[in-house]
């Protein structure tokens, strides 16, 4: 940064004749922008790109109009389109987001083979009895992946990402899928299942914390919102498809589990195939000052060399103007890592994401995701019609998320949450009850999937989509990406916890206790989401510093004594004429200091 505010004080009287680019513009406009984009091409080595820098330049100045620039027809025309036609950019992003939806495909599919193979494997390993100890090795085995992912995998992805970059992540964590998907269908004993069950959640770590990560770093500003939530609904698509596989090999019998087990390495072919048509992320090579590269990338992810051009040399000048920031990128990952927990305004965003994560889990989706087939089957179901409910429900999860492109920045994270969760605690409560009706009366078979599938298209916009988009966007940019490492952690972890301690429960609660349970679970996380979670939709990074900024407990006590007053009046007493006060400290946020602990 020294060399580069020293090269960006540095003055040259340089005429605007010199620019090999006639620009309809003042001479000493020109020549300060043609000063500017040489002092950065000479730095960078982009020297034969001087004409469309110097192009960039002037347009990031934003002293002149734009018709007085002197750009190309399709120059002008694509500028044009990135507010009015924002969806039309080159074929190489799409391409791109669509490798990257393999990446979650691949995610949801290899959690979901273990579904089908939990009706065949515990009986082939001789862990099939209700005992505790083969009730403790059967969810042991289903939460190796969880465990391995949040432990291991989620925490590499740091290091693994700024030595091999996200492409070079992203491929590692693929590979480790392969080897484990086929590993884990040829185990002997149940021993080497669990261990290559651990390799893969190794590999879907590295994956779930990179793969979302270069999506959006790939996207222009204007469609990464809409883009977010492909990773959520390509691992719902995921999901589906390995139902629909665990149904495909049902007449295979005994031996069906292997193959359940071995599907989920379909995907990762094609991932590995063409992850590296890909450009690498241009942030990623911002990082290390590689503008060059950094401009390859964009070249290839935007219409126009210009707007590239803008782009980069906008980033440019934002790193002189923000040197602040580029320091905070030099901290090390210990001590971001500790301030996770120690900085004010860090540690509520850190709070946050903790709650929506942990929300997600206490939901109950996953044990249903996990189990649903044996769930259907102690119904009384078929294990070929368990295996074909378990299809329709991965169908719901997927079309389900779909609402989630538009509701998430109109009606926004919090108020998504809010809506659904008390939903699916009364239609999880109502599925338990559903099992007082006779097995053999044909109203126990409908009720009982119809509660379950309307659950699945209420957490599907909701708390499907929401924990990570909202675990992205709260930290600060210095610790984001330790952020969303702990942010995936806390749900692999808490995922673990889950499908390791839902065998028991179902053997001691029975299927009606075990939907009672998590209907509970769901209305703790309704509490948890209105005391601690605060709403981010269309806030700037400067107005969620301010958010973030309020003391925990201010934040709680408005919730108690502002918002629930209100609501009640607004909603249930159909009060039309309530007004809510608005959250602030003196008048309006209020900025806190970093080392200020007051309040929390």
């Amino acid at each position: 940064m020294a060399k580069v505010a020293a090269q960006h004080e540095e003055s040259t009287d340089l005429s605007a004749a010199q620019s090999s680019s006639q620009l309809d513009v003042t001479p000493t406009e020109d020549s300060v922008a043609l000063d500017n984009a040489r002092q950065f091409a000479d730095l960078y080595g982009l020297t034969q790109h001087i004409d469309v820098l110097h192009e960039a330049a002037v347009l990031v100045q934003g002293d002149i109009p734009l018709e007085d620039v002197g750009l190309t027809a399709v120059e002008l025309q694509a500028l044009h389109d990135e507010k009015a036609r924002k969806w039309r950019q080159p074929k190489m992003l799409y391409f791109t987001i669509l490798v990257c939806s393999i990446g979650a495909i691949e995610q949801g599919w290899a959690q979901t083979g273990m579904n089908g193979a939990n009706l065949y494997f515990p009986k082939a390993f001789g862990i099939g009895s209700n005992s505790k100890h083969d009730n403790f090795v059967v969810g042991l085995i289903n939460s190796g992946i969880y465990l391995s992912a949040g432990l291991l995998g989620a925490w590499l992805s740091d290091a693994v990402n700024n030595r091999l970059g996200r492409r070079g992540t992203v491929f590692l964590g693929a590979s480790l899928c392969l080897v484990a998907n086929l590993g884990s269908s040829v185990s002997r004993t149940w021993p080497q299942l669990l261990a290559f069950r651990i390799v893969l959640g190794v590999g879907l770590g590295l994956d779930a914390s990179t793969v979302s990560v270069y999506a959006a770093e790939c996207a222009p500003a204007g469609i990464r919102g809409g883009l977010a939530v492909s990773w959520q609904m390509f691992t719902a698509f995921g999901v589906f498809v390995g139902f629909v596989t665990n149904a495909a090999v049902y007449r295979y019998g005994e031996t069906a589990w292997r193959l359940q087990l071995a599907a989920p390495f379909i995907p990762t072919i094609p991932l590995l195939a063409t992850l590296y048509i890909c450009p690498e992320s241009p942030a990623w090579f911002l990082k290390g000052d590689r503008y060059d590269l950094a401009f390859r990338s964009l070249r290839r992810l935007r219409n126009t060399d210009l707007q590239a051009a803008k782009e980069l040399y906008s980033t440019y000048q934002q790193s002189i103007a923000k040197a602040k920031i580029a320091a905070q990128q030099k901290i090390s990952f210990s001590k971001r890592v500790f301030d996770l927990f120690t900085v004010p305004r860090i540690r509520r965003a850190t709070t946050a994401a903790y709650v929506v994560m942990l929300s997600q889990q206490l939901c109950g989706i996953n044990i249903i995701a996990f189990y649903s087939s044996t769930i259907f089957s102690d119904a009384g179901f078929s294990d070929f019609g368990a295996l074909l409910a378990s299809c329709a429900f991965g169908l719901v999860n997927f079309l389900g998320a779909f609402p989630a492109v538009w509701t998430m920045d109109t009606l926004g994270r919090r108020s998504l949450l809010l809506l659904t969760l008390p939903l699916m605690a009364v239609t999880m409560f109502a599925a338990g009850l559903s099992f007082n009706i006779p097995a053999d009366n044909p109203a126990h078979f409908g009720l009982l999937a119809t509660l379950i599938y309307l659950f699945c298209a209420l957490y599907s916009p909701g708390m499907g989509p929401v924990p990570n988009t909202y675990s992205a966007e709260v930290f600060p940019l210095s610790h984001r990406e330790v952020g969303m490492s702990f942010s995936v952690a806390t749900a692999n972890c808490w995922a673990a916890v889950l499908s390791l301690t839902f065998p028991r429960i179902l053997a001691a609660l029975k299927s009606q206790g075990a939907f009672a349970l998590y209907a509970g679970l769901n209305i703790v996380a309704v509490v948890l989401v209105f005391l601690l979670l605060p709403e981010t939709r269309l806030k700037t990074l400067d107005e969620l510093d301010d958010v973030f900024s309020i003391p925990t407990r201010t934040f709680i006590r408005y919730q108690i004594t502002e918002y629930l007053p209100w609501f009640t009046k607004r909603y249930i007493l159909r009060e039309k004429n309530a007004e809510l006060r608005p959250l602030a400290l003196q008048g309006e946020y209020q900025e806190l200091e970093q080392d200020d602990d007051v309040g929390d």
